[in-house]
């Protein structure tokens, strides 16, 4: 089967998925190969010890591209976090063996996944592979295995092209939801890899939050996934949870109650389950019911008296309060535990980041696309003992960093399959003796709720439970179990850190220390229940939703401003069509149409 030569009558029957790593002794997964060949397959065997459910994958992956040869696309649809990139890797590396490929291109989908890929691929295969962009010219005279982005494919199709038609060429498309049939992404990767001989897609959340299907995919009536079943490969979370390969998660759903004083004396209530009530008045307010949103208040940062210093008795302050305690109780079974907190935006990523140093007098690392090499920022993270990082949509799907167990959950896209991605970035597990939960701490809102409750159905009823606070801890020094209150380990000496997050809490009435978790003021009686406070104007700050779209505040204001200067001019031009594209267009959306408009214009001149 590999070298084609005559069999002797010594020949040796073979296992195509090594029986060392769970190939089961089955017709289906033998072939007959020549004393030579199978002595070298067996001396190249990689040391990677695998997980039952990587091993059973592979297996199924070469028998349906190799065997059945039925289709050249095999799908792994595994749990964020349960290791689908090692799988792959050694898919690759069975394929490389058995002498079926010549070259592996790697689509991920952002560059610090494709950096991942680049180790973990090498790792696993001993063969180096390159990270590409659309800059690097003629990528198929490279010779070598390649990673891109997603966003990268559309520029590098011919390379790509050049690739599948002169190599025996392995496709690996990370987080295969990127590829809608309709959008750019899909058509270019269609294109590129028409004449690749194998692809394997790889999906942990499949079902794209726009309804769109993905490109090489089949889907039936519900939008499900309708892959051929021995073409398939699924682990659910709820079993990557039972087989030990993810930490079960529990999801803290907080509660809030925002006070909004109007002007006049007015004021409105909005709770997490109780929409603002306005009366007529008040409706005619441009703006004024998106804006009392309770989803869209949780994500208005609040400031003390001097409009400067953020309010530590605030909404987000009680959450991060809350996710803090957690965090110490993690620790105290695994030293090593981060917080995460995923933000809607930069100016809300740094309120945060400040509301940490307050609480916990630590700052935390802050990542966002507006840095200088925010890659950087999280391999920092990822390699120290920090608590806390804070991100802007850059530590999503593929980013791995295994000791995150704390989620605090505000983020701008509020789709179920961000929000499992986002869980997927606190349930990896740490190592065979990791006991931790994970822990997502959210805004109590229907649409999280009902994620929520979708991702808890799928753990087996003894998962679900929350065993609460540690009954000890254990000494990340020696592992030793130790007393919780114990300041040194009996057994090493290794002296215990003083736990961080607040000890105490400051009444905002009368000035007294009360414990951090209390409920009301030892000293005056005042309520620390969550009933938040907001003027009309921190109400409004945070911008508009107009027909779908999610606009700044600084936007809005540039729109309403532009709305009356260009309302003649288009009117007076007599154009139809132009006129007609106008009234369709909000007063609050002009500012960042012309923005689009001005992008698109100066790509095409490029």
């Amino acid at each position: 089967m590999y070298c084609g030569k005559k069999l002797e009558p010594n020949f040796h029957a073979d296992h195509i998925w090594p029986f060392s790593k769970g190939g089961k002794t089955l017709t289906s997964n033998g072939q007959a190969l020549c004393p030579r060949c199978n002595t070298e397959k067996g001396s190249k065997t990689m040391s990677i010890k695998l997980r039952n459910w990587q091993s059973e994958a592979i297996q199924k992956a070469l028998l349906w591209l190799l065997r059945e040869n039925a289709d050249r696309h095999f799908v792994i649809n595994a749990a964020p976090g349960a290791g689908k990139t090692i799988a792959a890797c050694s898919v690759a590396e069975e394929l490389f063996l058995r002498d079926e490929i010549d070259r592996v291109v790697v689509i991920a989908p952002r560059a610090e996944v494709v950096n991942q890929w680049s180790a973990d691929f090498q790792r696993v295969t001993g063969r180096f592979m390159s990270k590409v962009t659309g800059s690097d010219g003629d990528i198929s005279a490279l010779g070598i295995d390649v990673c891109a982005t997603w966003a990268a494919v559309q520029g590098l199709q011919d390379g790509f092209q050049a690739i599948c038609a002169s190599s025996r060429t392995l496709v690996i498309c990370d987080e295969h939801h990127h590829a809608a049939v309709e959008a750019a992404w899909g058509d270019s990767a269609d294109s590129a890899f028409a004449n690749a001989k194998h692809v394997l897609v790889l999906t942990g959340t499949p079902i794209r939050s726009d309804g769109e299907k993905s490109v090489w995919l089949a889907y039936d009536d519900a939008g499900a996934i309708n892959q051929p079943e021995e073409g398939t490969y699924t682990l659910t979370y709820g079993e990557a949870v039972d087989l030990g390969y993810c930490r079960p998660v529990t999801f803290h759903r907080h509660e809030g109650h925002f006070t909004v004083d109007l002007d006049g004396g007015e004021s409105v209530e909005v709770s997490s389950h109780n929409p603002a009530d306005l009366t007529k008045d008040l409706k005619r307010i441009p703006g004024l019911q998106s804006a009392l949103d309770f989803y869209r208040l949780a994500c208005t940062p609040q400031f003390e008296a001097d409009g400067i210093s953020p309010l530590l008795t605030g909404y987000q302050a009680t959450m991060l309060e809350w996710g803090s305690k957690k965090l110490d109780d993690l620790r105290l079974r695994m030293p090593e535990a981060g917080g995460l907190v995923i933000a809607p935006n930069i100016e809300m990523a740094e309120y945060m980041a400040k509301l940490i140093e307050l609480i916990e007098g630590e700052a935390p690392i802050v990542v966002h696309s507006q840095q200088n090499n925010p890659d950087a920022r999280i391999k920092a993270f990822r390699s120290t003992n920090k608590r806390w990082i804070v991100s802007v949509a850059m530590i999503s799907e593929g980013v791995d960093i295994k000791r995150l167990r704390v989620l605090v959950h505000l983020p701008n896209a509020l789709t179920e399959l961000a929000f499992r991605q986002a869980i997927g970035r606190v349930v990896r597990t740490f190592g065979p003796d990791d006991d931790t939960r994970a822990y997502v701490v959210m805004p109590s809102t229907e649409v999280f709720e009902a994620y929520a409750r979708r991702v808890e159905i799928e753990m087996s009823p003894g998962k679900r439970k929350d065993p609460g606070k540690p009954k000890t801890k254990k000494c990340p020094a020696c592992h030793s179990e130790c007393e919780i209150g114990a300041s040194e380990c009996d057994a090493c000496g290794h002296v215990f850190p003083p736990t961080g997050g607040p000890q105490f809490k400051a009444c905002g009435e009368c000035g007294a220390l009360n414990p951090a978790g209390a409920t009301s003021c030892h000293a005056c009686g005042t309520s620390f229940s969550s009933t938040f406070s907001l003027t009309l104007d921190e109400a409004l700050r945070t911008g508009a939703i107009v027909r779908g779209m999610d606009i700044e505040e600084s936007d809005v204001v540039k729109g309403e401003a532009l709305a009356s200067k260009m309302r003649d001019r288009v009117l007076k031009s007599g154009d139809s069509t132009l006129i007609r594209v106008y009234r369709m267009l909000p007063d609050e959306s002009l500012a960042r149409f012309l923005d689009i408009a001005a992008g698109a214009d100066e790509n095409a001149r490029g």
